[in-house]
């Protein structure tokens, strides 16, 4: 099982979030999910905002295209994105 999944023009990842970081950052692999330091606190859906922003510009979409599907006040989360043309193993090369 892997931390994504790619369908008919959408990337269905599984995140692990951790909030309150210096800076928005991945770190890599926990378990089957990918995980992301995010640079805002979880209070106000200030962290979910922070995270859409994140992927949106990672993917090169307009944040309306990135969906939080599960885990709204967890840090687990599904979050899936729309018309993308960027593979989500290049999120993970970034935290090389």
């Amino acid at each position: 099982m892997t931390w994504y999944d790619l369908g008919a023009g959408t990337v269905q990842l599984r995140l692990h979030v951790q909030p309150g970081a210096k800076r928005t950052e991945v770190v890599g692999l926990h378990g089957d999910a990918l995980k992301l330091r995010l640079a805002a606190p979880p209070v106000d859906g200030k962290a979910n905002a922070c995270l859409i922003a994140w992927l949106a510009d990672a993917f090169a979409v307009p944040q309306r295209q990135v969906t939080i599907k599960s885990g709204l006040s967890s840090r687990r989360k599904v979050v899936v994105t729309h018309g993308c043309n960027t593979l989500p193993a290049d999120l993970l090369n970034e935290a090389s």
